[in-house]
């Protein structure tokens, strides 16, 4: 009964495991064809955008995507970045180089995708294009891209056959291999480069009305800057800066540093901003003229300074700033004041050399936006006494007096006409009336009626003023007292100048 109890059992067992089967058997055959299904749709797919079935494979797994947090955890002393501006330089073709810049503008089309990358002012084309190296996924993933997201680019600097419009660097074009996201941008920004970037073309009917309005640039400055033509504007100035201490430097001139915060009003007037300074009040300086005379004064001969300058100047014109940098000499001369009158104008025309020949491609980025004509000049520069300029006004059929200061409009009129006449947009106006000047101006030996001052120009702009300062204290004195100046006003005068 035993041994019949233990075959029942045993069959029950082999019918259990015999369904078992046939149930697990039809469940992978059910995940078999599921399978199939799906490879068939995907095979489909992609061969309906065109893609091999080796697609699936990344061959550029490790080539491309994100750096992630950047915490100096690694250098990658071996990635030898090239400045975007230099990639033209003949020792860069046909070599792989590292590139870092901005994702300028991006488009993906099929097995292609086009990037310029753009650093500070100066752009390149990038392309990547599906081959043994670079798989559809990375050209997929750089199209995807956001712009001005920053990234880093391994790739083989190409010649081009025909220029490349588009960019700063037309002659060359970037074949990427590698391409890594360093700092990813997001998709929607306050504003978009190029439309910041359009040119000032009003009157242009075929061009874009799209403009980007001041207070969203002032609120997105960060972005705003980074326009090719800001970017510019930025380095023109400092270019500036720079050769005016070399050529001065140059000239044995010293640099000097003068106080910003000072006691009284350096120029006198109202156009002065009172501070709090401590328990007392302070003014910011209008201008290093006191500091200057001083240093003079104290047998530096020649002394010049760059420096902030703030005038309470409550115009809304271009001609009014209330804060701006300023660039200011003084220089001791021997016998005639034409010796700082010719130092300063020789000073302008190597300032003006010196953006020309160094930061062509700074004026070019401006003018892209900025429309302007080229600036002309002469060497040496054209110096005009005024009488002559008077006649130039009138023979315009302009009434103005011998006497008279020149208004703001003839001042430009006078500069077209000096154009139109000599082809320069850079003059100096020599001997102006005694008049219209300071009291402390030293009058013309030769003629009474004008003094030893000069105003220089830049089309028709007065940019700065100048003269010999009476430095004998009995004739300052006498100038002063015609002028109607108090006793106070004199002897604050000498104690500022250390003559007293």
């Amino acid at each position: 009964m035993v041994a019949d109890k233990e075959n029942v059992a045993t069959a029950s067992s082999a019918v259990e495991g015999e369904a078992t089967s046939k149930k697990a058997a039809k469940k992978q055959a059910k995940e078999a064809l599921k399978a199939a299904k799906k490879a068939e749709s995907k095979a489909a797919n992609m061969a309906a955008n065109g893609e091999e079935a080796g697609d699936a494979v990344d061959v550029s797994a490790g080539r491309y995507g994100s750096t992630g947090l950047i915490q100096s955890k690694e250098k990658f002393e071996e990635r030898k970045f090239v400045s975007v501006n230099e990639l033209s330089q003949p020792e860069y073709r046909d070599q792989v180089v590292w590139v870092r810049g901005r994702v300028h503008t991006s488009r993906a089309k099929g097995k292609q995708c086009f990037l310029v990358l753009r650093q500070q002012s100066s752009t390149v084309q990038c392309i990547l294009a599906v081959n043994e190296r670079v798989s559809k996924q990375m050209v997929k993933f750089s199209g995807n891209v956001s712009k001005e997201s920053i990234i880093d680019v391994q790739a083989k600097v190409v010649t081009v056959p025909n220029k490349i419009e588009s960019c700063t660097e037309q002659t060359i074009e970037l074949c990427i291999e590698q391409l890594f996201v360093v700092s990813l941008a997001k998709p929607q920004l306050p504003l978009q480069i190029e439309d910041a970037s359009r040119p000032e073309n009003a009157d242009d009917p075929e061009g874009l009305n799209i403009r980007v309005n001041q207070d969203t640039r002032l609120d997105n400055r960060i972005l705003d800057l980074r326009t090719p033509a800001n970017q510019a504007i930025f380095r023109l100035e400092a270019g500036v800066c720079r050769l005016f201490r070399d050529i001065l430097t140059a000239k044995g001139f010293t640099e000097i540093h003068t106080p910003k915060i000072i006691s009284a009003a350096s120029e006198g007037g109202a156009n002065v901003f009172t501070v709090s300074y401590f328990k007392e009040s302070a003014y910011l300086a209008q201008s290093p003229q006191l500091y200057k005379q001083m240093a003079i004064a104290a047998d530096f001969d020649k002394v010049y300074t760059v420096g902030a300058v703030f005038r309470a100047e409550d115009s809304n014109t271009h001609r009014h700033l209330t804060e701006f940098v300023g660039l200011d000499l003084e220089m001791a001369f021997k016998y005639h004041y034409h010796e700082v009158l010719h130092t300063i104008a020789d000073t302008f025309t190597g300032i003006f050399k010196g953006l020309r020949d160094n930061y062509s491609r700074e004026i070019e980025a401006v003018n892209q936006q900025f429309k302007a004509e080229p600036f002309k000049f002469l060497e040496p520069p054209l110096i005009l006494e005024f009488a002559e300029g008077v006649k130039m006004l009138r023979e315009a059929g302009i009434e103005t007096g011998d006497e008279e200061d020149l208004s703001t409009p003839n001042e430009k009129l006078l500069g077209r006409l000096v154009k139109a006449k000599y082809d320069t947009d850079f003059y100096v106006l020599d001997k102006f009336p005694l008049a219209i000047r300071p009291f402390y101006t030293m009058p013309d030996p030769n003629n009474p009626i004008y003094s030893n001052s000069y105003d220089m120009f830049m089309r028709g702009e007065e940019i700065i003023s100048g003269a010999q300062r009476i430095h004998d204290p009995d004739f300052l004195v006498e100038r002063a007292k015609h002028h109607g100046i108090g006793r106070c006003r004199i002897i604050s005068l000498f104690s500022n100048l250390n003559l007293s």
